[in-house]
């Protein structure tokens, strides 16, 4: 009898001991379960952030060309005159540019201005060529008297800057950033305009790339650049005195061929 009683607890033990290993399986298979399910979720998350961050880049970029166009836009329309002081002559100050749109904020027509030429053609030192007209002190368009704040460069690019001349006018951003990000938001502003009115400048694997036909401005080589156009100058020969353009040339335009 005492055998059968020792048989039995024995049986009920190995029972016990089957159980407790059967829990610690399926205590295993959940904690796999949950650490896929985390990772899982994780992921999401890292995209949608990722989606989320892309679109604020586009957006941010997007407002602000807008804001530049709408305020430049602004100028020549109320102060229509210009400024036929600017020397846009082969050979002068600003061959080839409109002087009813602002010119470069670095040009050596400012010299002698109350505000003289500044090192960079930054968009945010624009100044309004009919405001006054036929006189080197034009207004700035951004700033105090004017009301109009142009904020801080998009994040992870450089300030926008401005080019009037033979192939047009245009503005322009600049990164060294080569990350996928980068990528995706530049195609994507790409994407949300016409062709011929934005192009991506990709100097990031070869050398320099000029951003007009004479070379004076480049996107610098390591960088990619995000180029705006204002107008095209595309008619060769053509003396096109309503534009202001006295030496028209072929746009410099590498992503897009024919721009009308």
């Amino acid at each position: 009898m005492s055998n059968n009683k020792a048989h039995r607890r024995y049986k009920r033990s190995i029972l016990r001991v089957n159980e407790r290993g059967s829990a610690l399986v399926y205590i295993l298979i959940a904690i796999a379960l949950l650490g896929a399910l985390t990772v899982s979720f994780m992921g999401d998350s890292g995209n949608q952030t990722g989606t989320q961050n892309t679109f604020k880049a586009v957006s941010e970029i997007q407002s602000q060309i807008e804001f530049i166009r709408s305020s430049v836009q602004e100028c020549i329309l109320v102060h229509t005159g210009g400024d036929i002081t600017i020397d846009n002559a082969s050979g002068g100050t600003d061959p080839g540019a409109s002087r009813f749109y602002p010119i470069a904020p670095s040009s050596a027509h400012f010299t002698g201005a109350t505000i003289g030429p500044i090192a960079t053609p930054l968009v945010r030192d624009l100044r309004c060529p009919g405001n006054p007209g036929d006189d080197q002190n034009h207004e700035p368009i951004f700033g105090g008297r004017s009301a109009k704040f142009l904020p801080p460069a998009p994040a992870l690019f450089d300030d926008w800057q401005w080019y009037n001349g033979t192939d047009g006018i245009f503005f322009w951003t600049e990164t060294d950033r080569s990350d996928a990000y980068i990528d995706a938001v530049l195609d994507k502003v790409n994407s949300e305009y016409s062709a011929c009115e934005v192009d991506v400048i990709d100097a990031s694997t070869g050398g320099a790339e000029d951003l007009d036909s004479n070379a004076t401005i480049e996107c610098p080589i390591g960088s990619k650049c995000l180029r705006v156009w204002m107008m095209i100058d595309n008619v060769v020969g053509a003396n096109d005195v309503e534009s202001g353009f006295d030496d028209p040339n072929i746009a410099v335009y590498p992503d897009e061929a024919g721009c009308p």
